[in-house]
């Protein structure tokens, strides 16, 4: 059955929207792009894949001369000419040719250097922290039989899903297993990043929903993400948006100094702008950690991470709350995740109505939590908490436009977004307004298209079926809202969009980072084999298939 899973994700590694990788490696093989052979990258933090060339063309040539081509490509294998030639990985570093007697490899280097080696007694490519590649020798047989096995053991905890799911919650299975990259400064954790195509790094949110799809097959790793989250608090609590290996990123200062003039507080109504900026992710953390322990508890793990998330939510209340109504907002779109979305079109700090649901959520889960792992504790200033920060919430209803607004420097932002549909994430609204979300979600003008749930209203001014975050679907707003809906009462409804999500998923080709909402494809800008979409295929399919 094994063998069964890592065949039916093959099936979706082209080499192009999916390379040939490994757990733990920072090496990625994609098709040549005149076709003859296949070339070599690295995956850098912060660094497009143009600037990481290893090797431009890895052209295999058979005995008598011709080009083989890619005629197979498996997670433990490259196949070329028919299986005459096989590429593996001889560790991460080191890839690994080997094939029958007079094949050769013939190597392209950026440097224009080209050379060619005989490959019947086989042939290893290590690649260095430079990028550049040595070739050595070593047993091409046990390096197909070395990474057939961790190939092997990933897929053993793949979940079992209904049918018509199971083979792209193989592939996305694959990706989470091709995305883990070791962080040198963490030593030896396994950070499973959004994508080696671009996304080099633990981002906060993405850790969250990577591991909400992670927990129901490896429960261990799934903590693991959120332990790297969690593990460099600010002294004030925040949380920062990314750990990568060269540190945190934690404020603007933490970026290239050509990028800070572009993200100090310019245009905010309140802030200094002389000031760094902090940069954080939205509050979803107690959700994440509910969710994974749930699968498999860990007491004492659970209690160290809480007291982490605690006060990471008191910094929201303390250092987010710039104008100091008792509501936080975003000090900068990166915070909020959705970076390009129009209610930061407006000045800033942004109150916005996602932000105030996770709030509530959140603290009802650290309550929650609480009670569960600290008997003693007094959860009182949690729903107290709650139920003043869904108040205020409650101000942004627009009853004559019938939804939530967002508020940019105090200013109304008009956009019809779906940060307007997440309060229902709080499960307690009043039944009027829950209705009214309802309605917009089934609306046909609005969030109802063809292949999902847009993240600008089609019906929006701002609308765009293919520019991020400002109509294009996402699989975890589209997860978010589903969870609101079965939250306020429409558990019917939250399941077709859940169908939908996977089906969207499906349709599409693969985990993308985004999807046009009225074909159902990858929008053009999108990154592939895409992190978090692919943890939460496999979480909606487990949700679907009980």
């Amino acid at each position: 059955m094994m063998a069964d899973l890592a065949a039916l994700a093959g099936r979706h590694l082209d080499l192009v929207s999916a390379p040939f990788t490994l757990p733990r490696s920072r090496v990625l093989v994609f098709r040549a792009d005149d076709g003859e052979g296949v070339r070599v990258h690295t995956s850098e933090y912060e660094r497009r894949l143009s600037e990481c060339r290893v090797l431009d063309a890895l052209i295999v040539i058979g005995a008598g001369g011709e080009v083989l081509p890619v005629t197979d490509v498996h997670p433990a294998r490259v196949s070329f000419g028919g299986g005459a030639v096989t590429l593996t990985f001889a560790d991460p570093s080191t890839l690994s040719l080997g094939g029958a007697p007079g094949s050769r490899v013939r190597l392209r280097r950026p440097d224009g250097g080209l050379e060619e080696h005989p490959l019947d007694r086989g042939l290893g490519l290590h690649v260095a922290a430079d990028r550049t590649v040595a070739v050595v020798h070593g047993d091409h047989s046990a390096a197909l039989a070395a990474t057939e096995a961790i190939w092997t053991e990933w897929f053993a905890k793949c979940p079992r899903v209904r049918d018509d799911l199971q083979e792209m919650a193989a592939f996305c299975w694959w990706v989470l297993g091709a995305n883990i990259v070791e962080l040198p400064s963490l030593g030896d954790a396994r950070a499973i990043v959004p994508s080696k195509i671009g996304y080099v790094g633990l981002w906060q949110w993405d850790a969250y929903f990577i591991a909400v799809g992670l927990r129901h097959g490896d429960p261990e790793l799934a903590r693991e993400q959120l332990d790297i989250a969690f593990r460099f608090p600010q002294p004030d609590g925040q949380l920062p948006d990314v750990v990568h290996e060269l540190g945190v990123l934690a404020t603007s200062d933490d970026l290239p100094e050509s990028d800070r003039a572009n993200l100090r507080r310019a245009g905010s109504q309140i802030a200094d702008p002389s000031a760094p900026v902090p940069l954080t992710k939205p509050p979803l953390a107690a959700w994440a950690l509910r969710k994974v322990l749930d699968v498999e508890d860990a007491p004492d793990y659970a209690r160290r991470q809480l007291a982490r998330i605690v006060r990471s939510q008191d910094w929201w209340f303390a250092g987010s709350d710039l104008d100091h109504d008792g509501m936080p907002e975003y000090g900068h779109p990166y915070s909020s995740g959705l970076d390009d979305s129009p209610i930061f079109d407006g000045p800033l700090p942004t109150a916005a109505p996602d932000l105030g649901a996770y709030l509530v959520r959140q603290d009802r889960e650290i309550a929650d939590l609480l009670r569960r792992y600290e008997p003693g504790a007094d959860v009182s200033r949690f729903e107290q908490r709650a139920e003043t920060s869904q108040e205020l919430l409650l101000r942004m209803w627009d009853p004559e436009r019938g939804r939530f607004l967002a508020f940019g420097g105090g200013e109304p932002q008009l956009s019809d977004t779906v940060v307007g549909l997440m309060p229902l994430l709080t499960g307690t609204l009043p039944p009027a307004v829950a209705e009214t979300l309802r309605a917009a979600v089934d609306d046909p003008e609005r969030f109802a298209l063809p292949w999902g749930l847009p993240t600008v209203a089609a019906s929006d001014p701002d609308y765009s079926d293919e520019r991020m975050w400002r109509g294009p679907v996402w699989v975890n707003t589209s997860m978010l809202v589903a969870e609101g809906l079965e939250a306020s009462g429409y558990p019917e409804r939250a399941r077709e969009l859940r169908e939908q999500t996977v089906a969207l998923v499906i349709h599409g080709g693969g985990p993308h980072e985004y999807f046009n909402p009225h074909t159902g494809k990858k929008a053009r800008t999108a990154t592939t084999a895409f992190g978090w979409s692919a943890a939460l295929f496999v979480d909606l399919a487990v949700t679907l298939s009980r």
